[in-house]
C-alpha cells in the first residue's frame, strides 16, 4: 500500500489542536525543518494547531528561528518537555512567562523513555538523575511555577533507589531520513545520525497516531537496501519531499559526506583535520591540560564548549587515532564536529541510535567524560542547566557524569571578558572576567558531588589557571599555572575556600607555548578518588 507523499503545508494540515508531537533531530541535524516552519507558518495564518504538547531528546534549533523555534508561539504550545532548551529561545521565553508547562530531563532517559513506551512499558526505571535537579526532591525536573504534574518518582529495588520516569503517549512524530520508496520504508544514507527515530515511530504507530517523515527524494518500491532501511513504512503515514535549502544535513552545512564516511579521509576541503591549528587562548590552554589526562585506547565523550577544542588539540599533536571518541546521539570514533555541527562526527567508524548509546553511556562504558565547566559550588556540585532566566537544560550531561568512569569538567575561571596574554610558557590575566564561577551554591544541581564520592568517582575540574580535584568535602586545588598570584588570581575570584594541596605543583609550561606540545599518552590508570591528608584549607 502507498504512503501518502504530501507537501510541508499539506503535512502541517495533519496536526491537530491538543496533539501531543515528538519533534525529530539534534541540534540542526536530522531535523525535519520544511514541516516545523509549515506547521509555524499555519499557526501564524489561522491560530492552529494550538495547545501543543512538545517531546524532544536534544536541543533543536539554531539559537534564533529554526526548528522547534518555528512552533514556540503563545497559544500553540502548552507543554514541553525536553532534554536541552539552550537553542530555542523562543519557548524558554514562554516558559519564563509561564505561558506554557516545562520539564527538563536527561536527554538519554527521553530517547530511553520513547523506546519503552513504545515496547508498552509504564515508563522508565533509571538511576541517573538522583541528587540532581531531575530527583523529585530537587525539583523533578520542573521548569517552572506553572508546572505542577510529577512525572517523575523515587522507587527502591532491593535496598537501592531509583528514578522512575512515566511513559510518554505521543500522537504525532516528526522525522527525518534521506530516501523513502512508494511503501514509506525510509533510508539515511545522508544523514549523519540515526537519533531515536525508529523508537519515536514505533510509539506513535503503536498509539495510533500519524508518523510524518522528510525525505530529499522517492524511488520506486524495490530500489532501496531493506539492511539499510532504518525507519519500515509500516510504521509511516505520510512522506515530505523537502528542498534542499529546508534539509541541510546540519545548520552550519548543506552536506559534508565526511560525516556519513564518504570521500578521502586523508584530503579534502571536508575533513576536520585539514583546519589551522587554534590560537593560543583560553580554551585551548584548557583543552591541553584536559588532553594531558587522554589515556591510550580510551572510550571518550566530548561536551559541547570547551570539551570541543580537545579534539583539535588532539588533531595537532597527532594522537586522535589513539583513542576512540564517542558523541551521545551516536557516532563512534572518528573526529567530533563542534558549532552547530555538534553531534556528526567526521569518518566515524560506527553510527548507532541514540537510546542504543545511552544504553552505552548509563552502563559504564565511556572511560573518560570531558563536559563543560559553567558554574561550580563549594561542594564540588556543578550547574550548567539554568542559570537565571536562560534554561539550556541538561542534554546528555546527567547520562554521562554519573556513569563514566572518570570526569574532567573544563572551562574558564570567570565568566565575562576574560582577557589574557600567553605563549611564552606563562600565562598573564590581562583583563579579568567579572563573573565569579566557582560559587558558594550553585543555582541546579546538574552534576551531584555527593553521587559521585559515593560512587567514589575521579574528578577533575580543570581552568586555564588552576586544577581541582574533588574531596571529601570540597575542592582541592592541585595545580596552578605559571605566572599567576595564588591569592591574587585563584583564591580572590572563588567564593569559598578549598582545600590547598601541600603537593601544590604548576601546570605543564608546554601547555602556555605557541608550538605543540609532543604530547604523549599515557595507559589505563586510576587518579586518586580521595583528598590526602597533605592538605591545608585556604585561609
Amino acid at each position: 500500500m502507498k504512503t501518502k507523499v504530501l507537501t510541508a503545508l499539506q503535512a502541517a494540515a495533519l496536526i491537530e489542536n491538543g496533539d501531543k508531537v515528538i519533534l525529530g533531530g539534534f541540534i540542526g541535524a536530522v531535523v525535519p525543518e520544511a514541516i516545523e516552519r509549515a506547521i509555524g507558518e499555519r499557526f501564524l495564518a489561522t491560530g492552529q494547531p494550538n495547545d501543543l504538547e512538545l517531546y524532544f531528546t536534544a536541543g533543536q534549533g539554531d539559537g534564533v528561528d529554526k526548528a522547534t523555534n518555528h512552533l514556540a508561539h503563545p497559544g500553540m504550545v502548552s507543554m514541553a518537555c525536553g532534554g536541552h532548551w539552550g537553542l530555542i529561545p523562543r519557548l524558554q521565553k514562554l516558559a519564563n512567562d509561564n505561558q506554557i508547562q516545562g520539564y527538563n530531563f536527561p536527554q538519554g532517559v527521553i530517547a530511553q523513555l520513547l523506546r519503552d513506551s513504545a515496547a508498552g512499558k509504564p515508563g522508565t526505571l533509571s538511576h541517573v538523575g538522583l541528587g540532581t535537579f531531575v530527583d523529585p526532591r530537587l525539583g523533578g525536573g520542573k521548569i517552572n511555577t506553572s508546572t505542577s504534574e510529577d512525572r517523575v518518582s523515587v522507587m527502591e529495588i532491593e535496598g537501592e533507589e531509583f528514578l522512575f520516569y512515566k511513559r510518554l503517549n505521543p500522537t504525532v512524530a516528526l522525522l527525518r531520513g534521506t530516501t523513502a520508496d512508494e511503501n514509506g520504508n525510509v533510508t539515511m544514507e545522508d544523514e549523519c545520525l540515526f537519533l531515536e527515530n525508529l523508537a519515536a515511530a514505533q510509539l506513535v504507530t503503536n498509539m495510533g497516531g500519524k508518523v510524518i517523515v522528510q525525505v530529499k527524494r522517492v524511488v520506486k518500491n524495490g530500489e532501496l537496501d531493506p539492511q539499510q532501511v532504518r525507519i519500515p513504512g509500516i510504521f509511516v503515514n505520510a512522506i515530505v519531499i523537502a528542498e534542499e535549502s529546508l534539509h541541510m544535513q546540519t545548520f552550519a552545512e548543506p552536506m559534508n559526506p565526511a560525516y556519513c564516511g564518504r570521500g578521502d579521509k586523508g584530503c579534502g576541503e571536508s575533513y576536520q583535520q585539514t583546519v589551522s591549528a587554534r590560537p593560543l587562548d583560553a580554551k585551548k590552554i584548557i583543552a591541553r591540560r584536559a588532553a594531558m589526562e587522554l589515556q591510550h585506547g580510551a572510550i571518550l565523550n566530548y561536551g559541547i564548549g570547551v570539551p570541543e577544542v580537545i579534539a583539535e588539540v588532539t588533531d595537532e599533536e597527532g594522537i586522535t587515532d589513539q583513542m576512540i571518541a564517542t558523541v551521545e546521539p551516536g557516532a563512534i570514533g572518528g573526529t567530533p564536529a563542534g558549532g552547530l555541527s555538534f553531534g556528526a562526527s567526521a569518518f566515524p567508524e560506527a553510527v548507532i541510535t541514540q537510546d542504543q548509546m545511552f544504553d552505552f553511556y548509563d552502563g559504564g562504558g565511556i572511560d573518560q567524560a570531558f563536559l563543560g565547566l559553567a558554574e561550580c559550588d563549594q561542594h564540588g556540585n556543578l550547574n550548567v542547566s539554568k542559570f537565571g532566566s536562560k534554561i539550556a537544560g541538561c542534554g546528555g550531561f546527567i547520562n554521562i557524569t554519573q556513569n563514566a568512569k572518570q570526569v574532567f569538567f573544563c572551562g574558564t575561571f570567570t565568566a565575562g571578558k576574560l582577557e589574557i596574554e600567553t605563549g611564552n610558557g606563562e600565562l598573564t590575566i590581562i583583563n579579568d572576567g567579572h563573573i565569579n564561577k566557582l560559587i558558594k551554591e550553585v543555582q541546579q544541581i546538574t552534576f551531584s558531588a555527593d553521587i559521585a564520592r559515593r560512587n567514589h568517582k575521579p574528578v577533575l575540574y580543570i581552568t586555564e589557571r588552576a586544577v581541582f580535584r574533588l574531596g571529601a568535602t570540597t575542592l582541592e586545588l592541585i595545580e596552578i599555572a605559571p605566572g599567576v598570584d595564588l591569592d591574587r588570581d585563584i583564591l580572590a575570584r572563588m567564593d569559598f575556600n578549598p582545600i590547598i594541596s601541600r603537593d601544590l605543583k604548576t601546570m605543564d609550561t608546554r601547555i602556555f607555548h605557541d608550538e605543540p606540545m609532543g604530547l604523549t599518552l599515557s595507559s589505563p590508570s586510576q587518579m586518586p578518588t580521595e583528598v590526602t591528608t597533605k592538605q591545608t584549607v585556604a585561609a
